[in-house]
């Protein structure tokens, strides 16, 4: 390993995690919304994948108890993934030039 190699690893990394702690920051202020039913019942997320409200319309509380809860989780989930989408598509860039080529569905965990 060339001279300072470590050190310049080391303080390339600590670059990518300050980029990486700044970039869930700006998630946590991000939303994204998911719906089920027309619209009549919304979650909304953050972008660290937390709900921060669901919303469902009264005409929708006369129904079928299970029809609701369905939706509910429908809309959780859609908000869900769309939480994930948004935090790989802000975390993609922080890695790129410490370990390209990564084999096909490796994931880090929280990026």
């Amino acid at each position: 390993m060339p001279k300072g190699g470590l050190n310049n690893i080391m303080k390339q990394f600590t670059k990518v995690q300050q980029k990486m702690e700044a970039v869930q920051e700006e998630l946590a202020g991000m939303t994204v919304e998911g719906s089920a039913g027309g619209g009549m019942v919304k979650v909304v997320a953050n972008g660290k994948q937390e709900i921060l409200s669901i919303k469902i319309d009264p005409e929708v509380l006369s129904d079928d108890v299970e029809m609701v809860e369905d939706m509910v989780v429908a809309a959780t989930n859609q908000a869900l993934s769309k939480s994930q989408e948004l935090s790989q598509e802000k975390m993609a860039g922080l890695t790129g030039g410490l370990m390209p080529n990564l084999p096909g569905g490796f994931k880090i965990p929280g990026l």
